[in-house]
């Protein structure tokens, strides 16, 4: 299922998907939520978690500059503080939505 409209607003994301239905999340949770290497780490072959050290937070970090299609099947935040590298798959975000 793929999104028919995507706004910012105030500080969540509200994602409304094509066949009904919306998801509505906010900025703080889908940046802790990154899926990056560098935020959630990378498994090596033998099953090992390897994360580097957790970088502090700042205000900017939860801050949406920018928002990027990537294929047929997520989204790519830009955040203030510069950090690019995330991609939320659709279903990710689907399963993301405010309680």
């Amino acid at each position: 299922m793929r999104p028919s409209d995507i706004q910012q607003i105030g500080e969540h994301l509200a994602i409304a998907w094509e066949g009904g239905g919306e998801t509505v999340v906010s900025l703080e949770n889908l940046r802790n939520a990154c899926p990056c290497a560098a935020c959630k780490g990378e498994t090596d072959v033998m099953g090992h978690l390897h994360k580097a050290p957790s970088q502090p937070l700042r205000p900017e970090s939860f801050r949406l500059k920018q928002l990027s299609s990537v294929g047929g099947y997520g989204l790519q935040p830009v955040w203030g503080d510069g950090h690019s590298s995330g991609i939320f798959t659709y279903s990710m975000l689907r399963d993301m939505a405010c309680g």
